[in-house]
């Protein structure tokens, strides 16, 4: 499907879309997306990122640009303005436990990882967007040194979580998919978003489609009437929801087979060529 008038909600992917590959958001970007906007258009972010890492990709935007962040895969909506949770899909320590023990059969020695997002009111009333990352003491990072803490197995499997990450650096991620997805069934939604053995986990159903379309349906807005950009596996569902789902110039194979259009990668303001048809 093609969106032929302009669009009334802009979703966008953030890591190898939005940003550079010096985490940047191009003066080209910025001005066509405040135009966007100026003209009516919905704004909204459809990231693998927790809310925490929110803040540096807003802070290169300019202010008020973003309200509504789909966060972890579409597990969570977010709030960026008042910095509340507005939702959240979690997996149960149950199906938790099934999927870390097949992946520990699959993966010998391969380590785990849970994101704990919601809200929590303190003690003076004030509410408060709890936000914690923990790992086994086994997990490799893939993004090098993290903002988590770490605790034992036992702990960790057995909370719900609104992601759950697979990390056993020395297969590609693909690899790991191909292991564990036909055995994982309904347990959870399994994706990637990074090529060096990582696999994302989010509750069954949970996508950044369902994200979206839960964005969509509070702004009234339509999927034909939604242009969406990504750039790896994780994003798929995500453009085959929008009525326009362009894949990135640097996108992974797989997502550039199924996108409506290729654009130019995200080093050459790939989103902004995109969005100067209409704006």
């Amino acid at each position: 499907m093609i969106v032929e008038n302009a669009p009334r909600l802009v979703a966008t992917d953030v890591d190898g879309t939005l940003l550079d590959d010096g985490g940047v958001v191009t003066p080209r970007t910025v001005a066509v997306l405040e135009r966007a906007v100026a003209a009516g258009a919905g704004f909204v972010l459809v990231t693998g990122r927790p809310p925490r890492w929110i803040p540096p990709v807003l802070a290169r935007l300019p202010e008020g640009l973003v309200r509504l962040c789909v966060c972890a895969n579409g597990a969570v909506l977010y709030d960026a303005v008042d910095d509340v949770v507005l939702g959240a899909h979690t997996l149960d320590p149950a199906a938790i436990g099934e999927l870390a023990a097949l992946a520990a059969e699959l993966f010998p020695g391969c380590g785990f990882g849970v994101e704990r997002v919601g809200n929590a009111e303190g003690d003076d009333g004030v509410r408060g967007v709890v936000d914690q990352f923990l790992t086994d003491p086994g997990y490799v990072h893939a993004w090098g040194e993290h903002d988590g803490g770490s605790t034992s197995r036992e702990d960790l499997l057995g909370h719900p979580a609104t992601k759950v990450l697979i990390r056993s650096p020395e297969l590609t991620s693909e690899q790991m998919m191909t292991a564990l997805a036909p055995k994982a069934g309904g347990l959870a939604d399994l994706t990637f978003s990074h090529p060096s053995g990582l696999i994302e986990a989010s509750a069954p159903g949970i996508t950044k489609a369902t994200g979206l379309a839960e964005v969509a349906r509070r702004l009234g807005v339509s999927a034909a009437d939604t242009v969406a950009f990504g750039d790896m596996p994780n994003d798929r569902e995500m453009l085959r929801w929008a009525g326009l789902g362009v894949a990135m110039g640097n996108a992974h194979p797989d997502l550039a087979g199924l996108a409506d259009e290729v654009t130019a990668p995200h080093t050459h303001d790939g989103l902004a060529e995109i969005l100067e048809r209409w704006f």
